[in-house]
């Protein structure tokens, strides 16, 4: 079985390790391709007709200078260009809860999308800000992707993957909230303004809004956070709304 790991937290991050650790307990085949850097919020975005630097920093461990989709791309396209292709993508560990709408801006999920386009099941993982970390959450963690993957033909479906969510303290019971509204980035600072021009910066940092059944309520109360997502998400128009407009 081929792992593919990537994040956008970097090459260096932490949680990488730790998924990578956790995944040593399915596979001896695992691939790391992750950012040189952070690349928070950078969604599913792609480089292309642009250069990507690739570099080896240890086997099977590379880093891209690209943003966190481009990590699954160069792997498809360079990496494993004539090798066969991963059997399951996992994404994270995230430094931070994805939540709300985090579907659309994570980097995290981005890669987790992007992967259900080369029809590879993914999953990605996220856990909220100074958890307790415990020896046994790798271990933990490594049992829970065996399990989703023993049952990945009841959750895979064509451009469908994985969000989860993990609290605090591992481990913890399950729950699939619904997906609640918790924005980043609704604010702005003024860092210089000069004349015409003017610097400004959108800071880190949520709300931390919740109601009841989302998500942030689920992973405050301690549990452990699964949604399925798609990535087309299509609400088809009423006939008559049609026949409205056509005449």
């Amino acid at each position: 079985m081929r792992i593919l790991i990537c994040n956008d937290d970097g090459i260096e991050a932490p949680g990488l390790a730790r998924l990578v650790n956790a995944a040593r307990g399915l596979s001896d085949d695992v691939w790391v391709v992750a950012p040189d850097g952070k690349r928070t919020a950078a969604g599913s975005s792609l480089t292309i007709a642009r250069p990507l630097t690739m570099r080896c920093v240890k086997p099977n461990w590379y880093s891209c200078s690209g943003t966190p989709a481009d990590c699954v791309v160069s792997a498809m396209t360079w990496l494993f260009a004539d090798e066969p292709k991963p059997d399951l993508v996992l994404s994270g560990v995230n430094d931070g809860r994805n939540v709300a709408e985090d579907i659309a801006y994570s980097g995290t999920l981005g890669i987790a999308r992007e992967a259900t386009f080369w029809g590879v099941p993914a999953i990605g993982f996220s856990r909220v800000k100074n958890p307790d970390f415990s020896d046994a959450d790798d271990e933990w963690l490594g049992k829970l992707i065996a399990l989703l993957w023993q049952s990945c033909a009841d959750w895979t479906r064509e451009g469908h993957w994985l969000s989860v969510n993990l609290p605090t303290t591992l481990p913890a019971e399950i729950r699939q909230p619904r997906i609640g509204r918790d924005k980043i980035g609704r604010k702005a600072e003024t860092m210089e303004s000069d004349g015409d021009r003017t610097v400004i910066t959108v800071p880190r940092g949520r709300a931390h809004a919740s109601e009841p059944g989302d998500e942030n309520e689920a992973i405050d109360a301690g549990f452990v956070t699964i949604n399925r997502l798609n990535w087309f998400g299509e609400t088809r128009f009423d006939e008559q709304f049609l026949d409205g407009i056509l005449g």
